[in-house]
């Protein structure tokens, strides 16, 4: 059925028609959400809602930009105002247990991983000429946290101009902006964003070989489930950050981290066991504490790493235990 066929039968009322038009761009226009919104849950159902809107005002669609545009502008405006319900962000944290003086006090976050398995075919999106970034490093944790701690309007221009790299007329069409304004928008974004992400390397190494990095896992691993917070240490980049999105509380460089560590080591009192999974486009793993009481682990977080060259420049724990169903976890394992 071709394109134009099945804009007829559609708005002729044809669901399946609709399906089909629509269905090359389900897997872009989440992960256009999730980088906006930061979480997987709320990147699902404003995509939901997107394909609501688009199946109500097919009449509108003119077509004088692309369905894909279209879309796209339907999609944005639809997490902008997501954005503007304060409810969907933290405003305190308070933790259960007090920590070690971090390195800094943050935002509380709003954040949560992306399954691997749910970025299959994303390689194929077609982005424009203006992209300046490739789609792996679009979905990077890293560059994902950034994002959110730009203004939302900044945020959506940013991806959309440099992510996705429609044109300054193409964006101020989907903002209801001009092209001016879209402009000076992406400058203070850039600005901001340059701030927030780490800087290249000199050797411009940016990830280990394949082989590299599954040895810097397997050792990552090893020390872990082992209590081996030196060994832990050992792999880090000497700038390196632990972050645990939403709390605020950001540990940067080796000694900073092995005092976190070795503060929780005590707290928990038991290791880790480890199950490697992907999130971003980078390793990932469920974490599961022993149960002192029967021969089973429980969940207790997935932790997601970043690699710079051949060490791990960022550690990322999520303790919502509720994430890591998303990376099919099961809440027990037999020890």
């Amino acid at each position: 059925m071709s394109t134009e066929s099945a804009l007829a039968r559609a708005r002729a009322g044809d669901g399946d028609a609709f399906s089909e038009l629509v269905a090359p761009y389900l897997r872009e226009l989440q992960v256009h959400c999730y980088r906006i919104l930061g979480s997987l849950q709320d990147a699902e159902d404003l995509l939901q809602e997107t394909l609501v809107a688009a199946w109500r005002g097919l009449e509108q669609f003119e077509e004088r930009a692309s369905l894909r545009v279209w879309l796209y502008r339907i999609a944005t405006n639809r997490c902008l105002n997501a954005l503007r319900d304060r409810g969907r962000r933290p405003k305190e944290y308070q933790p259960m247990v007090e920590p070690p003086e971090p390195t800094r006090l943050s935002e509380p976050l709003w954040l949560e991983p992306y399954p691997d398995v749910l970025l299959d075919g994303l390689g194929d999106v077609s982005l424009g000429p203006e992209a300046s970034y490739e789609t792996a490093e679009s979905i990077a944790l890293v560059f994902v946290a950034a994002l959110q701690h730009l203004p939302p309007r900044q945020r959506s221009v940013l991806v959309l101009r440099d992510v996705l790299g429609l044109r300054a007329g193409e964006v101020a069409g989907i903002l209801d902006s001009t092209e001016d304004s879209v402009e000076s928008a992406l400058k203070r974004a850039r600005s901001t964003l340059r701030e927030r992400l780490p800087p290249a390397p000199s050797d411009g190494a940016t990830l280990p070989s394949p082989k590299r990095e599954r040895e810097v896992v397997g050792r990552f691993v090893t020390a872990v489930e082992a209590g081996d917070v030196d060994g832990v240490v050992a792999l880090l980049a000497h700038d390196a950050w632990l972050t645990m999105p939403p709390e605020p509380y950001e540990y940067q460089g080796r000694a900073a981290i092995a005092r976190f560590l070795d503060d929780r080591a005590r707290l928990r009192g038991a290791n880790f066991r480890l199950v490697p999974t992907a999130a971003n486009g980078q390793p990932a793993f469920g974490c599961y504490l022993p149960d002192t009481h029967s021969p089973i682990t429980h969940a207790y977080g997935l932790m997601v790493l970043t690699f710079r060259g051949d060490h791990i420049s960022a550690i990322t724990w999520f303790g919502d235990r509720a994430v890591m169903a998303r990376f099919g976890l099961p809440r027990t394992l037999d020890r």
